[in-house]
């Protein structure tokens, strides 16, 4: 398991190809943001939440990074799996899928069950939680802390971790509806 080659997520075409319908739509960033908001609009009256900023959309870019939990809205506006977005070809790119989500839901990484697993998969390979951030390019904290994570993780690690676990992306994503 530790001789895997790992696919970095392409932040940069993620926005890249958001740009791209965004202009083809005639949005501003304003408006992208509110659309993609909008796509959980039954949720979002029920839960009261505060939206998407379009600066954490934009923010892409800059930051060359996003969360786990930010890709998704913009995954799910596009309809493309995480793994359409690996650097590199993968077989299981081909395959992926997205959760189907309806108004009253919003797609969300289940990061306990992403713990779980990992912990399983290290246990088996017989790794120490330093020997596994090495070969997932992380620290053993950023691990060990999905378990306890309230929010999110950087979508690379997320992805890194699931291609160590040859798992599909969406085996940790929920259509959540709270």
């Amino acid at each position: 398991m530790t001789d895997r080659s790992l696919l970095d997520f392409d932040v940069i075409a993620l926005f890249d190809a958001m740009d791209a319908r965004r202009v083809e739509r005639g949005l501003s960033w304003q408006g992208t943001a509110e659309e993609l908001w909008s796509l959980s609009a039954e949720l979002n009256r029920r839960r009261n939440d505060h939206p998407i900023s379009p600066s954490t959309l934009t923010g892409m870019r800059t930051r060359r990074a996003t969360s786990c939990q930010h890709a998704l809205f913009v995954l799910r506006w596009l309809d493309r799996p995480p793994e359409s977005f690996l650097a590199g070809t993968t077989s299981r790119s081909r395959d992926a899928t997205l959760p189907a989500a309806g108004p009253d839901c919003r797609l969300r990484w289940s990061l306990p069950r992403l713990s779980a697993a990992l912990e399983v998969e290290r246990r088996a390979s017989g790794l120490t939680w330093p020997q596994l951030a090495s070969v997932l390019a992380s620290t053993p904290s950023q691990l060990t802390g999905l378990r306890t994570a309230r929010y999110a993780t950087n979508m690379n690690l997320a992805m890194r971790i699931v291609q160590w676990l040859d798992r599909p992306a969406s085996d940790f994503i929920d259509a959540a509806g709270w």
